[in-house]
């Protein structure tokens, strides 16, 4: 190609550059049916601007220092949490890798060569047998002009799947801080019920005094002994299994804000409060505040724009390419104007046949995209039924637990009126054994009633996003990471 040629060229691509199509289809975020209110909520209201809102601190709602004091932890020190800063800081730079196709490429390769012919070489005239230096200073540039739409599908596809890192980022750590508090508040519940067993255990040793005074007075048979000893060693029993699932908590809370179990460790406290009052978002802001289901509808958006970059595959890729630089025989006059040295020139390339390569690519291309919305749509109603999930379970655990409360009163009665008939000599022992065990029994469902109101709680709360919102997904340079390594420049940070 000439240099007129060539020159005229150059400007005509950054016009079609600056200018051209993209190939493959826009953008649209897929249809999804949302209700307009919570089936297993007949009640419920939207939460109004002065009530409490969930927020990046939502375990505050429970009132509870020692949990806050934990989550906290959390974003600091699990490991999990830093694999998921890594992978979306991987993601996060390919964004950066792919705009770099916006631009020329320049590379430079000095040479300093000292050369000797051969004096019989073929070639005739004053150079055969001579001696010299080469020195070459060339810098080339290549530029493929983004005509078709190629690389800026290829940003939009790297961006999309940075956002979806990055709501995945958040999926991680909000499920991490809702096991927190779910384990936590199992813990707890175990403190609840090894002070209901050890309180047992000494009405339990009373209870077992008082047969023994009446079998010595000849009131009561060897056979009341017995069943009071069985009683007592039974709930003693009960009570040590109990320190080993609390331990077991502990050393799970211990992993989950990234310490070693031995390190660790959580006064005894019983659960005694419930689960606050939750403010909910209307359905249709769920695929907002859900970071699970905003990954989804991200992997939707890169499988429509990686079938913009199979398409692209259809049209011709031009490249322009520049050669400048310098070349002497003495390094003193390297760097001058008759030392200099150029070329210019531009190139299209067109596949013709590829065994229909190109169409398999956009096939699986289009199958990507179907497959990713079918994701998108079953992540929202996975979402939706975990909502209401909860919502029926604090609704009609609350109901249980009234239930329950009364049902416990009753046991409690009942023992009473059993310790006053065998005093009396009106029964035997076998009645007070069984009302005291059913009284444990009741107390103890009355506690593991509160523990599965507080999950219900922490689980209906991580279902609502836990007040994470899209919205932070648009300025991937702004979005918190927590590694320990240096944060990438925000010069070139997308």
């Amino acid at each position: 190609m000439s240099r007129r040629a060539a020159l005229a060229a150059l400007p005509l691509s950054v016009a079609l550059a600056a200018c051209g199509c993209v190939v493959g289809p826009h953008y649209q975020r897929p249809s999804i049916e949302i209700p307009q209110n919570y089936k297993e909520d007949p009640n419920w209201v939207p939460a109004q601007p002065t009530e409490a809102k969930l927020g990046g601190t939502w375990w505050e709602l429970f009132g509870d220092p020692q949990l806050s004091a934990l989550e906290s932890q959390v974003s600091i020190s699990n490991q999990t949490l830093k694999a998921a800063e890594a992978q979306f800081d991987q993601a996060r730079a390919l964004v950066r890798y792919y705009r770099a196709g916006y631009f020329p490429t320049l590379s430079v390769q000095p040479e300093a060569n000292r050369i000797h012919n051969a004096q019989n070489r073929p070639e005739s005239g004053a150079s055969a047998g001579a001696t010299y230096s080469d020195f070459v200073l060339p810098f080339d540039v290549s530029w493929e002009p983004d005509v078709w739409g190629l690389v800026r599908r290829t940003v939009e596809e790297a961006r999309a799947n940075a956002q979806v890192s990055a709501a995945d980022l958040a999926a991680t750590q909000l499920s991490l801080q809702a096991e927190l508090a779910v384990d936590y508040f199992q813990l707890r519940t175990l403190d609840a019920d090894a002070q209901l067993l050890d309180s047992t255990v000494d009405d339990y040793s009373k209870a077992l005094q008082l047969t023994r005074n009446r079998h010595e007075g000849g009131v009561s048979s060897e056979v009341d002994v017995a069943e009071a000893e069985t009683l007592l060693e039974t709930t003693r029993a009960e009570a040590e299994d109990v320190h080993v699932a609390r331990a077991q908590f502990e050393h799970a809370i211990a992993v989950i804000i990234g310490k070693p179990p031995e390190e660790f460790s959580i006064a005894v406290a019983p659960l005694e409060a419930g689960p606050p009052v939750i403010p909910a978002a209307v359905p249709s802001q769920l695929l907002q505040r859900r970071p699970d289901v905003a990954s989804a509808e991200r992997a939707v958006a890169a499988a429509n724009a990686g079938i913009g970059v199979a398409k692209a595959a259809y049209y011709p890729a031009i490249t322009l390419t520049g050669e400048g630089g310098f070349e002497t025989g003495a390094i003193t006059t390297l760097v001058q104007g008759p030392s200099s040295l150029w070329s210019v020139g531009a190139s299209a390339l067109e596949t013709i046949f590829d065994a229909g390569r190109r169409r398999a690519a956009n096939d699986q291309a289009w199958a990507v995209y179907d497959q990713s919305v079918a994701t998108y749509r079953q992540s929202v109603l996975t979402a939706f039924q975990e909502v209401e999930d909860n919502l029926a379970a604090l609704r009609i655990l609350e109901q249980e637990a009234a239930t329950q409360d009364a049902a416990v009163q009753a046991a409690q009665h009942s023992v009473q009126l059993s310790l006053t008939r065998y005093r009396g000599g009106i029964t035997d022992y076998l009645e007070v054994t069984t009302a005291q065990s059913s009284a444990l029994a009741d107390e103890r469902t009355a506690v593991d009633l509160r523990a599965r109101r507080m999950t219900a709680a922490v689980l209906l709360i991580k279902a609502l996003g836990g007040g994470w919102d899209a919205a932070s997904l648009q300025n991937l340079s702004s979005y918190p990471s927590y590694n320990s390594a240096p944060a990438p420049s925000t010069a070139n940070t997308p």
